[in-house]
C-alpha cells in the first residue's frame, strides 16, 4: 500500500527517521511483545504522602521512557467511571446501524467483493474502523440518550482538573515554574486552551487484515487522558521497534504526551506512534480527552535555571502547527516541525 502527502512533502535517503516511519506504516509483521513489557500502573494518590519522590521519578519515567502511563487513585470517583462507560455505550447503541453505513464499512465491503478477482488486494490505508464523536464547551451534545449530557458534562471538569494536576507534576519535574504548561498553552492566559473529548467504538470488524481500527500515530496537542475499554483490548504503543499493548486496567486513566510536551520539553519527553487494532469479537470503547494550547499560542522548547541546552525545536505558533499536522498525521513527525518553521 502508499501513503502519499502533500506535493512538496518527499523523504530523502539520508533521512535518519525514514527507517522507522517505513517499519511502523508499511511492515505489518512487527510483533507485539505485552507479555515482555508493560505500561506503567501508577498511583497518584501517593503525590501527597511519605512516597511523593518515588511517584514523581515513576511519573518521569512514564514520560521519559513510555510516553504512556496509567494513573490509579486520580480521584475521579468510580461511580462517576461507570455513569460515563453506561452513558456512552447506550449512546453507540442508538448510532451503531449509522455505522454500518459509514465510509469505512462501504470500502471494506467492496474490497471483500473485488478480493476474488484481484489476487494483490491491498488493505484499505486511508479510513479507520472507529465510530467517532467530540465533545466540547460549545459545541452540540447528542440528545439521545437523554441521561448522556449530565455525567459527560461532570467528567470532563473532572479530566480538565486532572490534567492541570499532571501538567504541574510535569513542571517540577522538568524544573519549570509551577503552571509554566499551562500558561505556555494559554499564552500566558490571553487565551483559552483547548479541551475536547473524543468518544469512540470500535466495532467488531470482520477483516482484521484488511484494515485498523485507528492508523499509527502520534498526538498533536498536550497532554491527553484515555478512559479506555476495559474488557476490549487493542491499543498498542510503539517502543523499541516492537508494538505494545496498553493493557486494560479497570478504572484507570491512561495518560500520553503529545508533540507540544515533546516540544516543551525540549525532546525530553516524546509523543509516542500508537494505534488501534481492530477485533472480531468485542465493542471497543474508548473516550479520549485532549487538553491541548490555545491555537494562538506560541509554543517553544522551555527552560530552567539549571537548563544551557540547545533548543532542538523552533518557535512556532500553534495553530500553524496544526495547519502541518492535518496534512501529515499519519505520516513521520519529524517533518512537521521543519515544516512549521517555514510558514
Amino acid at each position: 500500500c502508499s501513503i502519499k502527502g502533500p506535493s512538496w512533502f518527499h523523504f530523502s535517503s539520508s533521512d535518519p527517521f525514514e527507517k522507522q516511519y517505513r517499519s511502523i506504516i508499511f511492515n505489518q509483521s512487527i510483533i507485539s511483545s505485552s507479555l515482555e513489557m508493560a505500561i506503567p500502573v501508577i498511583d497518584f494518590s501517593k503525590l501527597e504522602g511519605k512516597e511523593r519522590a518515588e511517584t514523581l521519578a515513576r511519573i518521569a519515567n512514564g514520560c521519559q521512557e513510555w510516553g504512556f502511563f496509567q494513573l490509579v487513585n486520580h480521584g475521579i470517583p468510580v461511580e462517576l467511571l461507570e455513569r460515563v462507560k453506561k452513558v456512552c455505550s447506550e449512546c453507540y447503541r442508538l448510532r451503531a446501524e449509522g455505522f454500518k453505513a459509514s465510509k469505512p464499512v462501504q470500502l471494506l465491503n467492496k474490497l471483500v467483493e473485488e478480493e476474488s478477482d484481484a489476487a494483490d488486494a491491498k488493505p484499505l490505508d486511508n479510513v479507520d474502523w472507529e465510530d467517532v464523536f467530540l465533545l466540547q464547551d460549545d459545541n452540540e451534545w447528542p440528545a439521545n440518550p437523554p441521561e448522556f449530557r449530565a455525567p459527560m458534562k461532570e467528567y470532563r471538569e473532572e479530566l480538565r482538573k486532572l490534567a492541570e494536576k499532571v501538567m504541574e507534576v510535569m513542571d517540577e519535574n522538568l524544573g519549570f515554574e509551577k503552571g509554566s504548561i499551562r500558561n505556555s498553552f494559554s499564552g500566558n492566559g490571553e487565551h483559552q486552551p483547548f479541551f475536547g473529548t473524543k468518544v469512540s467504538h470500535y466495532p467488531p470488524c470482520p477483516r482484521l487484515d484488511m484494515v485498523n481500527g485507528l492508523r499509527a500515530h502520534t498526538d498533536a496537542g498536550g497532554v491527553i487522558l484515555l478512559f479506555q475499554d476495559d474488557q476490549v483490548g487493542g491499543l498498542q504503543i510503539l517502543k523499541d521497534g516492537q508494538w505494545i499493548d496498553v493493557q486494560p486496567v479497570a478504572n484507570a486513566i491512561v495518560i500520553n504526551t503529545g508533540d507540544q510536551i515533546e516540544v516543551l520539553s525540549n525532546g525530553r519527553y516524546k509523543s509516542v506512534w500508537h494505534r488501534v487494532l481492530t477485533t472480531s469479537d468485542g465493542n471497543r470503547r474508548s473516550i479520549a480527552s485532549f487538553y491541548n494550547p490555545s491555537l494562538k499560542a506560541t509554543i517553544a522548547p522551555g527552560t530552567n535555571k539549571d537548563d544551557s541546552a540547545t533548543a532542538l525545536y523552533p518557535k512556532y505558533v500553534f495553530g500553524d502547527y496544526m495547519d502541518v499536522y492535518v496534512k501529515q498525521k499519519f505520516l513521520a513527525k519529524e517533518p512537521r516541525f521543519a515544516a512549521v518553521t517555514a510558514v
